[in-house]
């Protein structure tokens, strides 16, 4: 039979249906769905390489995730309620967050927390952008991206709880800055905030949320606030490592701005050595943590113990693959001190066995030299060697770092080198902190280690 000829129109009609086609479905390929992003879960709740622990947002579905795997790239633990915040909180003021990525990816995702609040945070708007510049409150240009949870660019975190926003597609490359913007024009109470980030952030009037220029953000601040991780989708990380630990892993003393925590040198080491496992870095360092021990005087208490945060800030992050703890100098020197060295061998262990019923093999540390340190008397220098002596025995962790061997001084073994003292004779300087991520097995990191047998 033959067929009536077709008109020219009528042909590019056909045409121009079966590009659309062709476009839908090569879209949906690229970008994939976000399935699994948000959940609901508590407070410290969280799937070992899964999503970030969250609140669900009622509302329409959520935009498409970029393709590949989510990592978690940054990160900081909530540690404290701002003073002075509470009863208005930071209401009426847009919160420009300046954060470091590890690793890169082509979408991007983020969590805010209201862990140290006592009434819901309602959060208009949000946004997160690639800083023009280091340490800028400008966003390079065609970067800007409006948050949204649920699909609606407004969401309210309860007291004591998280939430993680829909996938956006951003390119962010590894190594470089980000903005993370919050504004609320509602009082929230108490500000959940990290007080040591050693990066400058910022502060606007009103709501300036999607200002790309960052000319309205004129004060500064030095605290992350609200922020406590960033994920990445992408298909070069294969996991991300926690570094969990106190104001030596927090980079306290490091030059601010800079990047020269001890765990961006371990980042920047990931990135560039042959052979080296490709994972992102989260650094959940608090100046002043403890393994035993929460700081009292509010529920919940400011600088939580390492036992009390462990699932929210090492299983309740994305793609981890091993964690490495640097822990147990604060319980030595804090009143109230903990001058038994095997309780503290014990709360490591404690640490070391939940990592482990999650599959998380753990690379620890040996606690570094305080000698000099104000107030530091020789009954705390014979819990620190007690306690070292146990974790070189191979009697804690699965693999040790030797941090004290690298940084003390072979003159005088109780006290930093001074070529890495910072000057208070218990933090490195930036020197120090090189130091300390130049002996990291990366190897040990990138498959020899194995979770051990059950210490």
């Amino acid at each position: 039979m033959t067929r009536p000829p077709q008109s020219r129109g009528t042909v590019l009609a056909a045409v121009a249906a079966l590009a659309a086609v062709v476009t839908l479905v090569s879209t949906a390929i690229l970008l994939g769905t976000s399935a699994g992003t948000t959940g609901t879960a508590g407070a410290a709740g969280g799937r070992v390489g899964g999503p970030l622990a969250s609140v669900r947002t009622k509302g329409a579905s959520p935009p498409p995730a970029p393709a590949g795997t989510w990592t978690g790239t940054w990160a900081a633990a909530p540690a404290a309620a701002e003073p002075r915040t509470g009863r208005r909180g930071l209401a009426g003021t847009s919160v420009r967050n300046v954060v470091h990525t590890s690793v890169g990816g082509t979408g991007v995702r983020v969590q805010l927390s209201n862990l140290f609040g006592n009434r819901p945070l309602h959060i208009g708007h949000a946004s997160v952008a690639v800083a023009a510049r280091p340490g800028a409150a400008a966003a390079a240009p065609g970067s800007m991206r409006r948050l949204t949870f649920g699909g609606r660019p407004a969401t309210v975190v309860p007291a004591g709880r998280a939430t993680v926003s829909d996938p956006v597609p951003l390119p962010v490359a590894p190594a470089s800055g980000l903005l993370v913007t919050v504004f609320s024009a509602v009082p929230s109470g108490p500000v959940t905030l990290h007080p040591h980030a050693r990066q400058l952030s910022w502060l606007a009037r009103g709501d300036r949320t999607e200002d790309g220029d960052g000319a309205r953000y004129t004060t500064r601040t030095a605290y992350w606030r609200y922020v406590t991780a960033v994920d990445v989708r992408g298909t070069e990380a294969a996991g991300s490592v926690v570094a969990l630990g106190d104001s030596i892993t927090d980079g306290v003393t490091s030059t601010v701005g800079a990047d020269q925590r001890w765990t961006d040198h371990l980042a920047a080491r990931l990135r560039e050595e042959p052979g080296a496992p490709r994972y992102g870095v989260l650094n959940e360092g608090i100046s002043g943590n403890r393994i035993l021990l929460s700081n009292r005087g509010r529920s919940p208490a400011n600088n939580p113990s390492a036992l009390d945060r462990f699932d929210r800030d090492v299983l309740g992050r994305t793609g981890v693959r091993a964690v490495v703890i640097e822990l147990g100098v604060n319980d030595i020197l804090r009143r109230p001190q903990q001058l038994d060295p095997r309780r503290i061998v014990a709360g490591l262990r404690q640490l070391v066995a939940r990592a482990h019923e999650h599959g998380l093999p753990v690379l620890g540390s040996t606690l570094t030299p305080f000698g000099g340190h104000l107030g530091v008397v020789p009954r705390q220098e014979t819990v620190r060697l007690a306690v070292n002596a146990e974790i070189r025995a191979g009697r804690v962790f699965d693999s040790v770092v030797d941090f004290d061997r690298v940084l003390r001084d072979p003159a005088d073994p109780q006290r930093l080198l001074p070529a890495y003292d910072s000057g208070d004779r218990l933090h490195p300087n930036d020197a120090g902190y090189r130091r300390m991520a130049g002996a990291v097995d990366l190897g040990v990191l990138g498959g020899s280690l194995r979770v051990g047998p059950g210490l």
